[in-house]
Order: C-alpha cells, then structure tokens, then sequence
C-alpha cells in the first residue's frame, strides 16, 4: 500500500509540474484548436493578467511538494479546486483530454483516501477551537 501511495502521488504530481511549468516556458507543443467556448474561457483568464500566473505557480508548487512528499494534505487541498475546474472543463467546453482529467481526479481521491486522518478536522461539523491547557 505505502508504495502504491508513493507511485499515486508522483504519478499526480509530475504532471502538474510540467504543465505549470510549460505555462511559463512553453516548452510543450499546442494542443491544438480548442472550442469556441473552451477559447473564450481560457482568453479571459489570461485577460485578467493574474490567473493565469497565479494557477501555473500553484500548479507547480502543489505538484512539486506532492513529488517531494512534502506537505502532502496541503497539497492536495490546494489542488483539488484546480481539480475541479479542470474536470469541468473538459467535460463542459472541450472533451478533448477528458481522460487525463479522470485520471488525475482518481489520483487524487486516492491520496485524500490514503491520507484520510489528516484531513479529520476539516470534517468536523462543530470544530471547537483550540484552547490553551490549564497549568
């Protein structure tokens, strides 16, 4: 099991590397003509002139932490809202890539699985907070 947890979480985290990096470097070929909508979605998040940055930073500091093994929950937490947007992404405007999508959600579901005690006091519907310990 340790080392399936090892393989699942470099297995999520290069790609977010390398893609957060090529967002800056370029280094990767076009993926080629997207959908008109797909288009006008990823033009206006680069109009904003910090989304695009900000998303391809996080990208590679979670992807690198989660190859590293550092800060792993935190990592994941971070990544699981760019999860989501990807996933909708390719299943709302462009289909093409939807399997890579699925994987790295499947990834993901199983590293917060694997790394479930860490995340018991996010889940907690009346979390008490913490208090100093009586002398």
């Amino acid at each position: 099991m340790k080392v399936a947890v090892i393989i699942a979480r470099i297995l999520l985290g290069l790609p977010f590397v390398v893609f957060g990096l090529n967002g800056f470097l370029e280094f990767l070929p076009e993926a080629g003509e997207f959908s008109a909508r797909a288009k006008a979605f990823l033009d206006g998040m680069g109009a904003t002139g910090y989304m695009l940055p900000l998303l391809h930073i996080t990208e590679v500091v979670c992807g690198a932490l989660l190859v590293a093994g550092f800060f792993v929950p935190l990592a994941l937490t971070v990544l699981a809202p760019v999860l989501v947007n990807v996933l909708l992404f390719h299943l709302k405007l462009e289909t093409k890539g939807i399997e890579i999508a699925i994987v790295l959600c499947v990834l993901e579901a199983l590293l917060v699985f694997a790394h479930a005690p860490h995340f018991d006091g996010v889940l907690k519907m009346r979390a008490k907070p913490f208090t100093k310990p009586s002398p």
